[in-house]
């Protein structure tokens, strides 16, 4: 090792063995995205109004931790209620794959339905009460 490199902490060390590369897009593929995410991760199932309706299922991920590849000029967003959530998706095919989440400003919350070679057997997850947004929020702040 290099006289001016330390070694690294052991639960840094656990976190970038548990780091997985993901990724996913829109039906017409003009959407792309990779991010790496904890492969321990839990994904939400939420039954708020428009989760219900598109069957979204919400992966959390640092916006330091995504990358957009492609179709940025091809996304489109839609905003109701609060207008703090930016619902993105392809102007092309429609697909919501990532969006900015209200919750989390800091975070994309991403598709796994859009996501290549997604096993759920892998995942844990977990139902987030979206009717009930306010106490829902609440409470997983407080667990995660």
């Amino acid at each position: 090792m290099p006289k001016n490199q330390e070694p690294l902490d052991a639960n840094v060390q656990a976190k970038k063995k548990s780091l997985q590369k993901i990724k996913g897009g829109c039906h017409c593929q003009a959407i792309r995205f990779e991010a790496s995410v904890n492969s321990e991760a839990i994904i939400l199932n939420c039954n708020c109004s428009i989760c219900k309706m598109t069957g979204f299922q919400h992966l959390i991920v640092n916006h330091h931790d995504f990358k957009l590849l492609s179709g940025k000029t091809s996304l489109s967003y839609y905003q109701f209620n609060t207008q703090q959530a930016k619902h993105l998706f392809c102007q092309r095919c429609g697909i919501k794959s990532f969006y900015q989440p209200r919750s989390r400003p800091k975070s994309w919350s991403i598709n796994v339905n859009c996501l290549d070679d997604f096993d759920p057997d892998k995942w844990q997850f977990n139902d987030f009460d979206g009717i009930n947004w306010e106490q829902a929020q609440a409470e997983l702040n407080h667990n995660y």
